[in-house]
């Protein structure tokens, strides 16, 4: 069953009673996920040539991960002591919505996450007051998007999964009847 038809015929009912909404529409709902990465430290020493490439490449995975093309972070200022200067790349974004995302969060619960390694579930101190959810994921070969034997730089990234539930115990329980492998 897909994730989006999970939410609606499962999870609602399930919120509705335990948090006594009385409205479907009251009942907290993934609003976007964004996801997160930082090269600087990849690129920080290499020529340009080079810098272009590597970036490109994390640009491609990232794309591949996501289903939808980064956006490019530049530095804002320069900092001698990191080797960056003002306008290098040094991260990408991507931030997904709607089907996307619903597709992007399934590959993430049911096979990047268990395919990590040393994985033993999604800590709750991962989760902020409000009840978003960030957690790390350190080597992006574990989606099967990504072929090993073909990555020359493994880079790690970070989840973001916002939605608009009020609480921290609401976020919980939202994204743990939604299949996430959370500790208890």
């Amino acid at each position: 069953m897909r994730l989006k038809e999970i939410y609606q015929n499962e999870v609602i009912p399930k919120m509705m009673e335990k948090f006594g909404y009385k409205n479907n529409m009251a009942v907290p709902k993934i609003e976007k996920v964004v996801v997160n990465t930082g090269f600087g430290k990849l690129i920080s020493d290499k020529s340009s040539g080079e810098q272009k490439k590597i970036s490109d490449a994390i640009l491609e995975d990232l794309s591949l991960i996501c289903g939808q093309r980064p956006v490019l972070t530049r530095a804002k200022k320069s900092i001698s002591g990191f080797k960056i200067r003002e306008g290098l790349p040094v991260g990408a974004v991507v931030t997904l919505r709607g089907k996307r995302m619903y597709d992007f969060l399934e590959r993430l619960i049911r096979i990047a996450l268990p395919r990590s390694r040393d994985f033993r579930g999604i800590n709750p101190e991962s989760f902020d007051r409000k009840g978003n959810l960030t957690l790390a994921i350190e080597e992006h070969i574990v989606f099967p998007e990504i072929l090993p034997e073909k990555v020359k730089n493994i880079f790690g990234f970070e989840i973001t999964i916002v939605n608009s539930a009020e609480t921290h115990e609401e976020g919980i329980e939202l994204l743990k009847l939604l299949g996430f492998p959370i500790k208890t």
